[in-house]
């Protein structure tokens, strides 16, 4: 996909929420969609039934979105390839399908993460292992909770890449009456935002699952968009991303819906259920922020940045720290100016 024509041929590698109702915007928007499931029952189900229930239960899917558990039968002839793994488990399946992307395909990445090896962000793990100019890869990230867009209620997103062109072709393609795309070309920016966000839904969800109500929770959105902002100028990004949808917009829908995996996740902590317990009362679906606040934490502190939600986070996750205490460590600060 190249230049500003809207991509005609499109396979999203991933039928996990994001990766099936993504690939339904797609095909609503008139594109020529192939959706990659793992497992071969999960995509006979797409084909025959035009349903995903594991993951998007009660959604119509297009009777044009077509599934298949063969990656090589999926990127044949691919004009973007839409990445909607996990952002830890990133590295190792784009290794295996390296040999199969087709050379000028824009790369999509939907996660939202920092890798804990490397403390590289998604777009860059593309870059290098696809063996591919950072030109060619783009993201998505907004206030995107996937079960509202599955219900096609409206909502904006950002797709960025540095290649501007690119950027306005999967817009193109992306584009429907309920999904509103805008680019950027702020990759930095884009990226810190997203990925940083779900450590700061993890702070809200614990501080409801201690009772806290709406003073906390705008406390903690507010911080936390301050430190990821300082993260965010440290790393050479555009201080006016965090401001927009990418920035403050998904950072409010994840802090505050009950349909962020890692607020509910926080929510657990916060009520006293240890990490093994929530992560078995969310059916195996990940957090990403119970990692990334880690790779985050290692992140500011390479770069001299202050990020006391994401420390508190980290420890709580772990180094045992009790959410209450974690909270006094917050309130215990030491006073300055805003």
């Amino acid at each position: 996909m190249t230049g500003a024509e809207p991509a005609r041929k499109v396979t999203v590698l991933g039928a996990g929420s994001w990766g099936t109702t993504f690939a339904k915007v797609l095909a609503d928007a008139g594109s020529d969609v192939t959706l990659w499931a793992r497992r071969a029952e999960v995509a006979e189900r797409i084909n025959t039934e035009h349903q995903n229930p594991g993951y998007v239960p009660g959604v119509a899917l297009p009777e044009s979105l077509r599934a298949t558990d063969d990656a090589v039968e999926a990127m044949h002839g691919a004009e973007a390839v839409v990445l909607a793994v996990p952002s830890q488990t990133l590295r190792e399946n784009l290794a295996g399908w390296q040999p199969l992307l087709p050379p000028d395909a824009t790369l999509v990445s939907l996660a939202k993460g920092v890798e804990l090896s490397t403390l590289k962000r998604m777009s860059e793990v593309v870059a290098e292992v696809a063996d591919v100019p950072m030109d060619q890869v783009a993201v998505v990230s907004g206030p995107n909770l996937a079960m509202e867009i599955a219900g096609e209620q409206p909502t904006a997103t950002v797709v960025a890449c540095t290649d501007h062109d690119r950027a306005v072709a999967l817009q193109a393609a992306c584009s429907t009456g309920y999904f509103r795309p805008y680019t950027n070309t702020d990759l930095v920016g884009i990226e810190l935002a997203g990925a940083c966000k779900n450590v700061m839904a993890l702070a809200c969800g614990m501080a409801a699952g201690l009772g806290y109500g709406q003073n906390t929770m705008s406390s903690l959105i507010t911080r936390g968009l301050a430190e990821t902002t300082r993260l965010g100028a440290a790393l050479g990004a555009e201080p006016m991303t965090f401001a927009g949808l990418a920035g403050l917009g998904d950072l409010v829908a994840t802090c505050t819906s009950p349909l962020s995996r890692n607020r509910t996740f926080g929510e657990r902590l916060g009520r006293g259920e240890t990490l093994a317990q929530a992560q078995d009362a969310t059916n195996g679906q990940v957090a990403e922020g119970v990692k990334s606040c880690s790779s985050i934490r290692e992140l500011a502190a390479h770069h001299g940045v202050e990020m006391p939600i994401t420390e508190v986070v980290h420890r709580v996750c772990h180094e045992d720290l009790g959410p209450v205490p974690g909270a006094a460590q917050l309130l215990g600060r030491e006073r300055k100016s805003e």
